[in-house]
């Protein structure tokens, strides 16, 4: 049994879960979402890029997704730029 469990104080050294204010992540309030589209097929690609597309949510070609615009989704877009389409979310 934990000690943090049951509102007990965490004792030294242990690891407490850590949340996000009201805003959730820093400063991803501010920014807009990014609409996602896989223009292309990751058959073929290696396995990291065809991981960060399915990372981002995206199965098949055509299919358009809208992801936070956060440093994690940009570097996985980053990897796949290739096969991807990207817009700003508020372009509707």
């Amino acid at each position: 049994m934990s000690a943090g469990a049951g509102g007990a104080p965490p004792r030294s050294g242990e690891r407490t879960a850590r949340t996000a204010g009201p805003g959730g992540a820093p400063g991803a309030a501010a920014r807009d979402p990014l609409r996602v589209t896989l223009v292309k097929s990751v058959h073929g690609q290696l396995a990291n890029i065809a991981a960060s597309v399915r990372g981002l949510g995206l199965r098949r070609p055509r299919q358009t997704v809208t992801v936070a615009d956060t440093p994690e989704n940009r570097g996985m877009i980053q990897t796949a730029l290739h096969l991807l389409k990207v817009e700003s979310g508020q372009a509707r």
